[in-house]
């Protein structure tokens, strides 16, 4: 399998600011804290920064209420009005490494801008992570998750599932689990940024062709972040590599990545393996923006495009009830063998 270099990068122009921000910020600031951060190996240590970092609940969240539930023996924050199966619902399963909790400013105000355009409730599941707890546990806590919305009431055509970098490996495992026992599918799910090669800190080819070009992320620390989730579990296996899971049957994906990103082709070869398997399947490119930006769009305005997109992805499947009817192409472009493009989607060739 060979990296796909032939991709169309999403046509947005970065502004100078935020061009300035994501050196200062990001490149000269948060890259090496990610760094110094990952390099340790004492439990306390990370301990004390999952404390720190799971700051107090809010009540509310860009005017929606929240709430802080347990949905079939998973906790985690809830947004807007739980349990009104008439409406959609957004199951957030949030990065941070496998070992970072949820932030109720970066994954908690996401989910509360898309619930509030799709007039939809949220789950942000508070699954349990490394050192703690290793491979399977996330994905156990997530599948149950997901059941705990079916058993809720919620049609599965009306739950749409999304999740950046850790979480995005965790929505196309979880779309595994549920393939295999039995339960319907979602109407759509949206990995962005995900990391969907476990069992290799050098590989796919990004991952060193972009050295130095991601403005987040040092290469040197990403192999030993994903040994401490998979521990002693075989890092290939599809569950923790989705890069080698069989995708027939998948519902509606939409990948999200920046093109300077070491994970980019996490997303290009998942996309590509979606696409042969005849899943209906949109992969957007997006220039010099960081690691998971629309969780960034304080930072940089441009980025709350992808919380358009998101939307209009989510609505098209969600609200017509409809998880498997392809999304028509018209002008297409080059992204890469055996895709179409056009403004709305990427669908099989």
């Amino acid at each position: 399998m060979t990296t796909l270099r032939g991709f169309t990068v999403k046509p947005v122009v970065i502004g100078l600011r935020s061009r300035v921000l994501l050196f200062l910020l990001f490149r000269c600031l948060l890259k090496p804290l990610i760094w110094l951060t990952a390099g340790t190996n004492s439990v306390k240590r990370l301990l004390r920064l999952q404390a720190r970092i799971a700051s107090r609940l809010p009540e509310r969240s860009h005017g929606l209420a929240v709430d802080y539930r347990i949905v079939n023996s998973v906790p985690g924050p809830v947004v807007a009005e739980f349990g009104n199966t008439g409406k959609p619902i957004v199951l957030y399963l949030h990065g941070g490494g496998f070992l970072i909790p949820a932030s109720p400013q970066a994954h908690l105000g996401l989910l509360a801008r898309l619930c509030r355009k799709l007039d939809a409730a949220g789950f942000l599941p508070d699954y349990r992570l490394a050192p703690l707890h290793k491979y399977p546990a996330a994905l156990d806590d997530c599948e149950r998750a997901y059941r705990g919305l079916l058993d809720a009431g919620y049609a599965a055509q009306r739950i749409a599932v999304a999740g950046e970098s850790a979480g995005g490996n965790l929505v196309l495992g979880l779309l595994q689990r549920i393939r295999k026992a039995g339960l319907p599918m979602p109407a759509c799910a949206v990995p962005i940024s995900p990391v969907t090669e476990m069992a290799r800190g050098y590989a796919p080819p990004s991952r060193i062709h972009n050295v130095g070009r991601d403005p987040m992320f040092p290469a040197g620390p990403l192999a030993g972040i994903l040994q401490l989730y998979v521990g002693d579990a075989r890092g290939d296996d599809p569950e923790l590599s989705p890069l080698y899971a069989d995708y027939r049957g998948f519902p509606p994906l939409y990948f999200l990545v920046g093109e300077s990103e070491l994970l980019l082709d996490d997303s290009l070869l998942a996309a590509q393996q979606a696409r042969d398997a005849g899943v209906t399947t949109r992969l957007d490119v997006w220039p010099l923006l960081p690691h998971a930006f629309p969780l960034f769009a304080g930072v940089f305005p441009e980025a709350r495009q992808s919380h358009e997109d998101i939307v209009a992805f989510i609505r098209a499947h969600c609200h017509s009830g409809e998880s498997r009817n392809p999304v028509s192409s018209s002008t297409t472009k080059t992204l890469g063998p055996g895709f179409r493009r056009d403004d709305a989607s990427l669908s099989p060739g």
